[in-house]
């Protein structure tokens, strides 16, 4: 299924003692620009995260977002309570010998900066918390997909819509392609006749044919169609034609800005403008395709 290069997917999952939350964004670009943001303790699963978003992302500027909460009351650093001991039976002899009254409120703070009193504990990652970690990157990216494909659904409807108004005009066209030689041909011996020139009437339809030939827009037409049902045959069989579709749409354009040129008459002009309009809204739709 086509999907659309803008994408967005989040996803929590809630432990005993913690609330994961992840988050996938992604807008268009041409190749795979993958940012992760992770807290640290995740940071040793920051290459398994990369695969699996590759994986599901393909191509766009993306950014996975991983944050947490802690839900219980907790704490890494701890008191060695010996240690406090020590220190503060040395203080109150040490203020004994000195003959000091000991002042507990100035002296706690002091044995709090001395060292080993406060240690911290660095905070482990469980099994339970990577695969919990690791479910909740699934469910965004799952997630990330669906809202793609949604989106890729509306965008290549658009795009066939536009294809079939280009064809539309190009069948427009007909009727004044075949008004537009006899206008030519009679506008050529307009001209002549005002300029009383002798000329051999064999000689002067052979020129005009020649003429009007170079004009003539038959082989562009049968390009543009092959062109337009080339374009229907991707979106309808690849799952990511974006960069295709692209390189369709520039030999589109090829074909209606030579139409123009030939064109040489002013409802056909019209039409070929139109043509366009809608081709400029297909490139700028195609952007945003995988």
């Amino acid at each position: 299924m086509i999907k659309s290069m803008t994408g967005f997917g989040k996803s929590e999952i809630t432990l005993p003692t913690k609330k994961i939350s992840v988050e996938v964004r992604s807008l268009n670009s041409k190749q795979l620009d993958l940012s992760v943001k992770l807290p640290g303790i995740y940071r040793s699963l920051e290459f398994d995260i990369r695969s699996r978003a590759a994986a599901a992302i393909q191509r766009g500027k993306a950014d996975i977002s991983v944050s947490f909460e802690t839900t219980a009351v907790q704490t890494s650093a701890t008191i060695n309570k010996d240690i406090f001991r020590a220190y503060l039976h040395q203080m109150n002899d040490a203020l004994s010998f000195s003959g000091v009254d000991a002042d507990y409120d100035a002296i706690v703070p002091v044995i709090m900066r001395l060292p080993d009193v406060v240690s911290t504990q660095t905070e482990s990652l469980s099994e339970e918390e990577q695969q919990a970690l690791m479910q909740a990157i699934d469910e965004a990216l799952a997630r990330f997909t669906a809202f793609r494909e949604q989106e890729g659904a509306t965008l290549i409807a658009d795009l066939l819509h536009r294809i079939d108004k280009i064809e539309e005009y190009k069948q427009q066209v007909e009727p004044y392609e075949k008004a537009r030689t006899e206008v030519i041909k009679s506008r050529i011996r307009e001209h002549i006749e005002k300029m009383n020139l002798d000329l051999d009437n064999n000689r002067l339809e052979q020129e005009m044919i020649f003429y009007i030939e170079k004009l003539d827009i038959t082989e562009e037409k049968v390009r543009l169609k092959n062109h337009c049902d080339y374009f229907r045959e991707v979106a309808a069989s690849e799952e990511a034609p974006g960069r295709k579709l692209g390189f369709i749409a520039q030999e589109i354009g090829r074909e209606i800005n030579t139409l123009g040129s030939k064109s040489n008459e002013a409802n056909m002009q019209i039409l070929v403008v139109k043509m366009k309009d809608e081709l400029e809204k297909i490139k700028e739709q195609v952007l945003n395709i995988l």
